[in-house]
């Protein structure tokens, strides 16, 4: 199966909502730290625009970087794990198939 018609069952649909809600949270967690950090730190108003502008491009990032169309939720997943947001195990419960396709695409 093509990963671009890649069909869920509503197991694995569960499955997926959680790993992609866990991933999501735990690097938005990681950049609230951040900016919690570079708040502190500020110290003038170019600091305060420069953590606005980090804000700005970091939601834009993430926005496009959690696609859950179906299509992409492999590339997605790959992706998470690679950045060690999500691990291999959490999926687990997906059909063989679509784990073997994170797996190659993440060289795990």
């Amino acid at each position: 199966m093509p990963l671009t018609e890649t069909q869920w069952s509503p197991t694995e649909e569960k499955i997926v909502k959680t790993a992609f809600d866990t991933a999501y949270r735990r690097e938005v967690a990681s950049m609230m730290a951040e900016v919690k950090r570079q708040a502190e730190a500020a110290t003038s108003p170019d600091e305060l625009w420069k953590l606005h502008d980090f804000l700005s491009a970091r939601r834009h990032y993430l926005d496009g970087k959690y696609d859950s169309r179906d299509s992409m939720l492999i590339f997605v997943f790959a992706q998470l794990v690679k950045e060690g947001w999500l691990e291999i195990g959490e999926l687990a419960g997906l059909s063989p198939d679509k784990i073997a396709k994170v797996k190659a695409l993440t060289l795990v």
